[in-house]
């Protein structure tokens, strides 16, 4: 009986020790092979700035920008990304009117979403939408499961590349983040 009780109880201990060491998820938006999904939940986190594209009459698109209320907290008080943090540009299509204040261009309709996880780590480096400390995904309307994107060499660092001493982030587009 005495062997049975201290199998028992060193089952409860090493179980519990066990259960309680299982390391947490790097982020709920990315599966264990470093696959990105779109937050559902992005819409209720800190909207921190949008960008207008230009067109020929009136606005060509609108990227509206989210991310977690304590990424924005933690980039105010350190000056820096945390990571897990995530990234939401949702890409917006435009349709444009004269206004008795002018031309004017609203949102339309979502286009797609961009998608940047920040990884101090370096968790995947298999993974070609993983690196410079960021996981990079596109993912159009259309199918908001499945990225668009292949390598984010190829797929995003060209129009990063003007903000890589920012983290690769357009810093000025998001005055929300400044202290």
């Amino acid at each position: 009986m005495k062997k049975i009780l201290l199998a028992i109880f060193a089952f409860i201990i090493f179980g519990f020790t066990f259960v309680n060491n299982v390391p947490e998820p790097f982020s709920a938006h990315v599966d264990e092979d470093g696959n990105i999904s779109v937050p559902k939940d992005y819409r209720d986190w800190t909207f921190i700035g949008a960008w207008s594209i230009k067109g020929d009459n009136g606005a060509a698109g609108l990227h509206l920008v989210y991310t977690q209320a304590e990424t924005a907290a933690h980039y105010k008080e350190k000056g820096e990304f945390p990571d897990g943090a995530v990234l939401v540009k949702e890409l917006q299509n435009t349709e444009s009117q004269t206004l008795t204040t002018g031309r004017a261009s609203r949102a339309s309709g979502v286009a797609g979403w961009f998608v940047m996880i920040k990884d101090t780590e370096g968790r995947y480096p298999e993974n070609k939408l993983w690196g410079n400390g960021w996981g990079w995904a596109y993912f159009d309307a259309d199918d908001p499961i499945k990225t668009t994107s292949t390598d984010f060499k190829l797929d995003c660092l060209g129009c990063h590349v003007p903000a890589a001493s920012t983290d690769w982030v357009y810093m000025d587009g998001y005055p929300v983040l400044t202290k």
